[in-house]
């Protein structure tokens, strides 16, 4: 999640939407089809109802002549072959009659020939009320009537069918798979602009320069400058990329396109590449905008490569893509702001001069950026007067801008579940080792277990205390976390871009630490050094095969492919080098582990006396913190003014 800055994100525009819903055909051939449904609908029930077959209880001819005779008929009415009325008593039902008669009745008169005509003088007779009404149509105009209606409705809807027969225009049916789901943003006086971005001073700068593109392109144009198509944001998740192109866009008080790469895939062959079609066209009579594509590996990735060969959607999208962007007339001021941090599996195509030729790397901020960023999220969060932000930013090296804002976060829900008016520093420390550590587990743990990982993590931290520059002791734990029964936590002091060979070795030894310490202390080695054996299995293999720390192979890289398949940019995993070389290359990797498996039970041999303090030390109050560590262990044994 990139990081964010309170309110001040820009506000989805209220003018002419992007999505082209304001006069939507498919709305309107919608709403006609509803009114043409009601109408047929009524007509059905009025024929229905309308009927005399409908009136009342339907009884034998001979039943209601039977009823003549017993003088029970009130009314009557001729109306074509039926006759309908009212009894003046209920009669009992007819044998046969299935339930209950009602008040009213009606019957179908036999043919001519066999109507008996003294009827209606009987009625007469017997005071019967009797009335007629008058055939409107014949039998067959009234059959012609019924067809027609249904057949005129189903023309009527055929036709607004025949409208939308293009299934990938706006109007068809498709059309809510084409349109590009690009959600536009306006300037509004939330507008989010540099000021708002804390902690990307290098990235900034390299897009105010697009900005004033943006603004007054003839400045550029007259001089035969040609304006930047493409920018690239290379960074890892969480560090603002997103942030940094709402900025820019409202920087330059221009429209803002927003979509992630995923979007532009569906189910359907040819959505994607429509979808490209419609946002670019939204975009061109917008102009001068933004469009901002975040994560655009997801469409952006090496074509050719990967399962599903050249002729996949993905490719047809990214081909679409490049073509729009190709397309842009002299006159259209119209800037792709692409966000990703996967630049290694993009296409070549895209990367090329003409396209995203511009690259702005967002990198985690330094302790200005965090500090920064700590005061941006921090606004609307009451602080104690205890709490140190400059404290945090110096012990929060490597943290991304979502971290931070994650970190406030944590701390301020920590104080609501304890109902807090403020925030205390104590507050941020739990959200530190929250984020660091995992939750602590609350469940018990049996006795030899507990035992072993206090002298598994006792080990870890002797060996980052007694060697130098390894980071400081920050906090030592045998509580269950997440899926660790302990931690050792190291608090860098330094934030360091090029690490030596010594320094790489002394983390090895320290990873060795727990492990080393089982041995010396238990005789046996557990399952619970796993990670540990991985991460500095990973770290001896990146010595030897990339970074040339081996005096056997010297300095030569061996590259071998850890991209899969299914991910798109390689059709296998290969490597460049023989089963020699990779045999020599696992003894190299051997030798490494070996040795310091081998430095870090030495060391604690040297300092078995302080590993058993701060194990017993662990024993008993489970959590160890900074301050802790340091006394029970004193002064590191080198010089630490140093400052190597």
């Amino acid at each position: 999640m990139d990081q964010q800055s309170g309110d001040n994100s820009p506000g989805p525009s209220n003018n002419k939407p992007s999505d082209g819903q304001a006069g939507d055909p498919r709305r309107r051939n919608f709403g006609t089809m509803i009114i043409l449904g009601v109408i047929g609908f009524a007509l059905v029930m009025w024929m229905f109802y309308s009927s005399p077959a409908n009136y009342g209880s339907t009884v034998p001819y001979s039943f209601v002549k039977k009823q003549l005779q017993a003088n029970n008929i009130d009314r009557v009415r001729f109306q074509q072959e039926f006759m309908t009325g009212e009894w003046k008593e209920i009669p009992e039902s007819p044998k046969g009659f299935q339930g209950k008669l009602s008040k009213k009745f009606n019957t179908v008169l036999p043919p001519e020939q066999m109507r008996d005509n003294d009827f209606v003088s009987e009625l007469d007779k017997k005071g019967v009320q009797i009335e007629s009404t008058p055939t409107a149509v014949d039998n067959g105009t009234q059959l012609l009537i019924w067809i027609l209606l249904p057949l005129g409705l189903v023309f009527i809807l055929w036709t607004i069918m025949r409208r939308s027969s293009d299934p990938f225009s706006s109007g068809g049916m498709m059309g809510g798979f084409v349109r590009s789901p690009a959600r536009r943003f306006e300037k509004s006086e939330k507008t989010t602009t540099f000021d708002d971005v804390a902690g990307l001073k290098n990235a900034k700068q390299d897009l105010q320069e697009v900005v004033e593109f943006l603004k007054t392109p003839k400045k550029f144009t007259r001089l035969g400058a040609k304006i930047p198509k493409g920018v690239l944001l290379v960074g890892p998740p969480g560090t603002g990329k997103t942030l940094l192109a709402r900025a820019t866009a409202g920087e330059a008080g221009v429209p803002f396109f927003s979509i992630n790469g995923s979007e532009f895939i569906q189910m359907f062959v040819g959505v994607g590449a429509t979808r490209v079609r419609d946002l670019f066209k939204t975009a061109r009579e917008a102009s001068p905008c933004i469009i901002f594509i975040d994560e655009i590996d997801a469409v952006g990735r090496v074509r050719g490569a990967g399962v599903g060969g050249g002729h996949d959607e993905r490719e047809q999208t990214l081909n679409q893509i490049l073509s729009e962007m190709d397309g842009f007339q002299q006159g259209e001021t119209v800037i792709v702001i692409a966000a990703t941090n996967r630049q290694d599996v993009l296409d070549p195509a895209l990367l090329r001069p003409g396209r995203f030729d511009r690259h702005v790397t967002v990198d985690k901020p330094a302790r200005e950026g965090r500090l920064g960023i700590l005061k941006v999220h921090s606004r609307k969060v009451p602080l104690a007067d205890d709490v140190d932000l400059e404290c945090l930013a110096r012990t929060t090296i490597g943290y991304s801008g979502a971290d931070l804002e994650k970190l406030v976060n944590e701390a301020a829900l920590k104080a609501a579940r304890e109902d807090k008016r403020t925030v205390e520093m104590v507050d941020f420390l739990y959200a530190q080792d929250l984020i660091l550590m995992g939750a602590p587990r609350d469940e018990p743990v049996e006795l030899k277990e507990r035992d072993l990982t206090a002298w598994h993590e006792a080990g870890h931290a002797i060996l980052a205390w007694c060697q130098k520059g390894m980071d400081p002791v920050h906090k030592v734990s045998i509580v269950p976390r997440g899926r660790s029964l302990g931690v050792t936590q190291l608090m860098p002091e330094k934030e360091l871009y090029n690490v030596g060979e010594h320094l790489l070795k002394a983390r090895l030894i320290m990873m060795m630490g727990g492990r080393a310490a089982e041995k010396l202390v238990f005789d046996e080695f557990s399952a619970g050094a796993e990670d540990d054996i991985d991460r500095s299995t990973r770290l001896a293999r990146r010595m030897v095969a990339s970074w040339g720390m081996s005096e056997a192979i010297g300095p030569v890289a061996f590259r071998q492919s850890e991209e899969h398949p299914f991910l798109g940019k390689e059709m296998h995993t290969y490597r460049e080098f023989s089963e020699e070389t990779a045999r020599l290359i696992d003894v190299e990797v051997q030798k490494i582990m070996h040795e310091a498996h081998a430095s870090a039970v030495q060391l604690l041999k040297q300092y078995r006396e302080k590993l058993d303090t701060l194990a017993a030390a662990l024993l008993e109050a489970e959590n160890l913190e900074r301050d802790e560590v340091a006394r029970i262990l004193g002064d590191r044994p080198f010089d630490t003014s140093d400052d190597e």
